[in-house]
């Protein structure tokens, strides 16, 4: 697998560990409620929902991470294929942004990975 791919694929990773400890550690303090444009009563309100959804992309990382240490090819194109549907899903539903933030890394690993075979 080319550099260039690994560093992709492992940026991704290391995104989703960073989404993991905002949604799930810093939701309700200030720079959880300035990177998501939340109110400190709603983001209480879902302070469990965005635990749950940050164990989500702390298993998204951690396949990501799997596939990369044991050079299972399918297993990263799989885990990128998953961020790419909820970043497709979240821009749909949510914002925009997040096809940004989240999908163009993603695709640019998958486009990676694709291209070193």
């Amino acid at each position: 697998m080319s550099l260039l791919a690994c560093a992709l694929v492992l940026l991704v990773a290391l995104l989703h560990l960073y989404f993991l400890v905002l949604e799930m550690f810093f939701w309700t303090k200030p720079l959880g409620l300035k990177t998501f444009r939340n109110t400190p009563d709603k983001a209480e309100i879902t302070r469990v929902l965005a635990a749950n959804q940050g164990l989500y992309n702390g298993f998204l990382a951690a396949g990501l991470v799997w596939g990369l240490v044991t050079a299972q090819w399918n297993v990263v194109l799989f885990f990128l294929g998953c961020v790419i549907v909820a970043a497709l899903y979240g821009a749909y539903s949510v914002n925009k942004r997040i096809f940004f933030v989240q999908g163009v890394p993603a695709i640019a690993a998958m486009a990676a990975v694709l291209v070193a075979f």
